[in-house]
């Protein structure tokens, strides 16, 4: 009976083996097992192989089944076997059957008990460590399931073989198995590892935006074609300083004629340059720089890609048939992923826009005292912004694209998010009465 019980413990011990290097090879990182493997581990140069090739690891996982199903069926067999007969007779005594119907009872309680024990210490058990240190776990049972794998060759040939023949008879395509997740669930993965203290909450914020970054097109991400703050080819090279001085970007789009017919952008630093260099004897022509244009839509992922690639900072967003529907910077994108990203050479501070029509673009967190002294408005509200006192004015926040007039000065609401006036377009009141 002890002999008996050796073997059937050595059996679920091998079930077990079997079934914690299939969830371990499947879930083990395999960038740290690279780390170990160049610092010299030899378990890790041995299994990292595997999990790099889809094939590979295909073998391997179909070995840790093989062997599962063959140590399941000889504790079955063998347990039926030895353990059975030995149990009849007490099955026959303490129920009163005939020798026949006891050991047939016997034999079904055996294989209930071996089953249930096979379950419990031969799968849930080493999945569950399996799973808690996949990397560990693989390291340990390379050596045992390559002996198996060479073992078990010629089994592990014809089942491959014949599933993969029946997969193409049902054209269905076999790809082996790899470490592919969904997005749905890397986003999972990810909760779960924030659950765990593994990441900081705003960590978990960025891997999200990171894996949701091919979701959003150029065109959701890009200053629309009538936010542009743009200049005209023609403009005299004083004009251009002027714009470049109050503008909060270091990079302008320029246009011939409309907005419609961009031609080029012009840098801060270019314009600076060339000023010390040539004081105004200078066309802003001579300054252009090229634009890129890209398809409204490209995924951001691919768009900043693309940008990376080309070294390029921003792009012209165009639609179906080439028009010009806005323009998008690397910053934009940048910001989808780490939020606001102010300009490399202007300061993040709340700034007017001079815009090629006259118009003004004023941010809702402006000062008032800075936008009256910009518009040559009579406002008055101190410690007041630009948002709070339009709101203040109207008495209520107008909508977006809303037309108001704000104590003399005609004005169209840009944007309003969460009750809040964001940016509006003003008409100074010389310009509006000319």
């Amino acid at each position: 009976m002890l002999l008996a019980s050796g073997i059937i413990a050595l059996l679920i011990l091998l079930t077990a083996l079997f079934v914690a290097a299939e969830f371990a090879a499947v879930g083990a990182r395999r960038s740290r097992l690279r780390r170990l493997a160049e610092d010299g581990n030899a378990l890790a140069a041995r299994i990292l192989p595997v999990l790099e090739h889809p094939q590979a690891l295909d073998r391997y996982i179909a070995a840790s089944q093989v062997g599962i199903t063959l140590s399941s069926l000889i504790l079955g067999a063998y347990g039926q076997a030895s353990i059975a007969p030995r149990v009849a007779p007490l099955i026959e005594r303490v129920g009163g059957l005939d020798p026949e119907t006891a050991l047939s009872t016997s034999t079904v309680v055996v294989l209930l008990a071996l089953t249930t024990a096979a379950m419990i210490a031969g799968e849930l058990i080493p999945k569950s460590l399996a799973l808690q240190d996949p990397t560990r776990t693989a390291l340990w049972t390379v050596v045992p399931m390559q002996w198996a794998e060479r073992l078990f060759t010629w089994s592990i040939d014809f089942l491959n073989g014949s599933g993969n023949l029946i997969l193409r008879l049902l054209r269905v395509k076999t790809t082996g198995h790899r470490h592919v997740h969904s997005p749905e669930e890397i986003e999972l993965l990810i909760a779960e590892s924030r659950d765990g203290g593994l990441l900081e909450p705003q960590e978990q914020v960025r891997l999200h935006q990171a894996l949701r970054l091919g979701l959003r097109t150029a065109q959701e991400l890009m200053v629309p074609r009538s936010r542009l703050a743009a200049v005209e080819v023609a403009t005299p090279f004083s004009e251009v300083l002027r714009l470049v001085a109050t503008s909060p970007y270091s990079r302008l789009p320029v246009y011939r004629a409309s907005v419609d017919d961009i031609v080029g952008v012009v840098h801060t630093k270019d314009v600076v340059t060339n000023y010390i260099a040539n004081r105004h004897h200078a066309s802003l022509a001579t300054l252009l720089r090229p634009i890129e244009r890209v398809h409204g839509s490209i995924p951001a992922d691919h768009l900043l890609a693309y940008m990376r690639d080309r070294r390029i900072h921003q792009a012209l967003v165009v639609g179906e048939h080439g028009q010009i529907e806005g323009m998008i910077t690397l910053e934009d994108v940048v910001a989808e992923l780490l939020g606001g990203v102010s300009d490399e050479f202007k300061s993040a501070t709340a700034r007017a826009i001079l815009l090629p029509d006259g118009s003004v673009r004023l941010p809702g967190a402006m000062r008032v005292e800075q936008a009256a002294q910009v518009l040559g408005a009579d406002w008055r509200a101190p410690g007041e912004t630009v948002g709070s006192y339009i709101a203040k004015v109207l008495g209520g926040v107008p909508a977006t694209g809303e037309h108001v007039s704000v104590n003399g000065v005609d004005m169209v609401i840009e944007a309003v998010e969460e009750g809040v006036v964001l940016s509006a377009l003003a008409v100074p009141p010389s310009a509006g009465g000319s």
